[in-house]
């Protein structure tokens, strides 16, 4: 699963996110499902941090790049 994980973009993995919890606010959701539910979640939203923490550095990088060629 952590290869799989890896594999997302963030856009999948935030819409997976929608997806599930369109599926803990309707009514067939049971406490069961719950727990897998929050489990899954945990594991995109980890991902997500991921991408954007891998993005602000690369801006970071570029941006004081940028400022290098300034000087």
């Amino acid at each position: 699963m952590e290869e799989e994980l890896k594999q997302l973009t963030y856009t999948q993995a935030i819409a997976e996110l929608e997806q599930i919890v369109q599926k803990m606010q309707s009514a067939d959701c049971t406490i069961d499902n719950l727990s897998d539910y929050t489990a899954r979640s945990l594991q995109l939203l980890k991902v997500c941090k991921s991408k954007l923490t891998e993005t602000d550095e690369k801006l970071k990088k570029i941006l004081a790049e940028l400022d290098e060629e300034k000087q």
